[in-house]
């Protein structure tokens, strides 16, 4: 192994306590518990969506979307719906899953939409041969109408902030804002991360844009994939990342 090559990290929850710890960042996170009976039930009282992830999955596989649906609850992992009657037989259906391995809840944030589709945006940000946090790269990933999950292995499509974000409303001043306010956010992420374990030199922010323009930290992905930017159009923007990447190692 390369002895410049960037630490991993798998768990969820561990990032995600690292960023509720932080006073600069917690505001961004939404409210996040490990998975129990008493949690679903409390979440479920708060919010009218809640998401159940595994907290070592990747691509968005094994993700659910929890919705109230009049007295019980609806159901959605990929294209499966189901209904539930009520919280006894929900947790009857999330719990086998979270016995094979643990699980997190976290409130859905109403994404933003570009012509009908939601995305989030993946902010990459890579250290430079000086240490240096650099925010070098910001794409989006647009996942299909009602589906659980943006990922590219969940069929979702890249896409570039500048021509999404215009064809969402958005005047080129507030594109240079959001642009700006998510450069800064990745940049905080890993220097907090710095503090918390030595060794990281990329990290891929899952960010949010909710319907009133605030940005929500989804994510911290600690073994990033940008090789979909490959063929998305922006050689420039894959050969930027890819030129801080092969620094420690990494070639793809």
């Amino acid at each position: 192994m390369n002895r410049y090559r960037s630490v991993s990290i798998k768990s969820k929850w561990v990032k995600t306590k690292w960023l509720l710890g932080s006073e600069a960042l917690k505001d961004h996170v939404p409210p996040t518990v490990p998975f129990s009976r008493d949690a679903l039930k409390r979440m479920l009282e708060k919010y009218p969506t809640v998401y159940f992830k595994p907290t070592g999955g990747t691509g968005g596989f094994n993700i659910i979307r929890i919705a109230k649906q009049g007295a019980g609850f609806r159901t959605k992992q990929k294209s499966a719906v189901r209904r539930h009657s009520g919280l006894d037989a929900l947790y009857g259906f999330l719990s086998p899953k979270a016995s094979r391995e643990p699980y997190l809840l976290q409130k859905g944030i109403a994404l933003a939409t570009v012509k009908g589709k939601p995305f989030d945006i993946r902010v990459m940000v890579q250290k430079s041969s000086e240490g240096v946090w650099t925010s070098t790269g910001v794409f989006l990933k647009i996942g299909k109408p009602g589906t659980v999950a943006t990922n590219y292995a969940q069929g979702g499509k890249i896409g570039f902030l500048e021509p999404s974000l215009s064809a969402a409303g958005f005047s080129r001043q507030g594109i240079a804002e959001v642009r700006g306010d998510l450069e800064r956010l990745g940049v905080q992420v890993g220097k907090l991360f710095d503090k918390r374990k030595k060794g990281f030199r990329e990290l891929g922010l899952d960010v949010a844009l909710d319907k009133h323009d605030k940005l929500w930290i989804l994510e911290v992905n600690t073994r990033p994939q940008f090789y979909p930017l490959r063929k998305a159009g922006d050689r420039k923007l894959f050969r930027r990342i890819l030129s801080f990447a092969k620094q420690y190692g990494r070639t793809r």
